[in-house]
């Protein structure tokens, strides 16, 4: 649907390089959205009569401050992480540039992303952010677009022992991933 929407997108932003990078990073995060068990997850060896397994699992509703720039690859970067890990995001837009945000808003509402699994809201980052590192439902909160104001959310967000990443505001890892992923150990008895 970023493909169709190519001379839309590249408008809003900083150009085409800016939207081929985004659809590559979409289609990236997207491939490893069936192989993070495997990475990220283990048998653990165990002295006992028991298996012991470690498997990923989504952490919740996830806050983002999207980076200022660019725009678009920004909020891509930082959105489909979370997504992949299988979390819900509400994502504050870039204040300067908001637009290309609206457009891959209007994207994912017409593509077979489940309403309300990704939420864009745009506004003042100042009176938007506390709210997102205070709010009892948001689970973690990526700071990669906050600018001097990341202690205060920190110590906002410590409040109710929720989760703060900090990415990079470009990077493309499976670690990235990692962030928004809570790992649960599970126990199993052998035989009877």
């Amino acid at each position: 649907m970023m493909e169709a929407r190519r001379a839309e997108f590249a408008e809003l932003s900083s150009g085409p390089k800016e939207v081929e990078r985004s659809i590559d990073r979409v289609v990236w995060y997207a491939g490893w959205a069936d192989k993070l068990a495997q990475v990220l997850g283990s048998s653990n060896p165990v002295a006992g009569p028991y298996f012991n397994f470690t498997v990923p699992e989504p952490t919740g509703v996830v806050g983002i401050l999207a980076p200022e720039e660019p725009a678009l690859a920004g909020l891509v970067s930082r959105v489909a992480p979370a997504l992949v890990g299988g979390n819900t995001v509400v994502a504050v837009a870039s204040e300067a540039h908001p637009l290309a945000a609206v457009e891959l808003a209007e994207v994912l509402a017409t593509a077979d992303v489940p309403g309300g699994v990704v939420n864009i809201i745009t506004g003042r980052r100042e009176e938007l952010a506390p709210v997102l590192a205070s709010h009892m439902d948001v689970n973690a909160l990526d700071v990669s677009g906050a600018d001097g104001e990341v202690a205060e959310l920190e110590r906002l967000a410590a409040e109710n022992v929720k989760r703060v990443v900090h990415g990079a505001p470009d990077d493309q890892s499976p670690w990235e991933v990692a962030g928004f992923l809570e790992l649960k150990t599970v126990w199993h008895p052998i035989g009877v």
